[in-house]
């Protein structure tokens, strides 16, 4: 393994925590010359069990193909919006369980670091809903930076708070 820090990726799922790992990689983007690449998960209802036989959902390809659609939507606004001298380099959105596609496409990728967001959750919550950034940091091909947006909930849930921080 390499100490250098060449490519960085930023695995978000559009919440203010992904929001502030993406400020931050940013930022060591550009103190460290690297490039930094975008990820988006959308989870795979048929690999997930969300959608399972006894649901009816009508069109499910369409419904797939339309998440896809408005996560590269949002990709590409996350693109535009990045400050700093050097650009984020790519944009990509792949289907399945979102840390098992993590870790799989940084190992194919050849990353030296991800940094993505955390919920921060605990107890019961973390027992139920698991950790995405904790089952990554487990088993990623390189080192994890993992940040939590600490931002109050209240000031976060305000629309003038939104506004501020963009």
């Amino acid at each position: 393994m390499s100490e250098a820090i060449a490519r960085i990726l930023v695995p978000v799922d559009f919440s203010a925590h992904s929001n502030r790992a993406l400020r931050y990689a940013t930022t060591l983007a550009d103190r460290f010359g690297a490039t930094l690449e975008l990820l988006h998960v959308v989870d795979d209802p048929f690999v997930s069990g969300a959608w399972s036989a006894e649901a009816f959902v009508p069109n499910i390809p369409e419904l797939l193909n339309d998440l896809i659609a408005g996560a590269r939507g949002r990709l590409g606004e996350l693109k535009a919006a990045a400050t700093g001298p050097r650009p984020i380099v790519d944009t990509t959105v792949i289907t399945g369980r979102p840390a098992h596609s993590i870790i799989e496409y940084a190992k194919a990728g050849g990353f030296d670091l991800i940094v993505m967001g955390t919920h921060g959750r605990t107890g019961f919550a973390h027992a139920v809903m698991g950790s995405v950034a904790e089952q990554v940091v487990r088993a990623a091909p390189c080192p994890v930076l993992t940040l939590r947006d600490v931002t109050p909930a209240a000031e976060s849930a305000s629309p003038t708070a939104a506004k501020a921080v963009a």
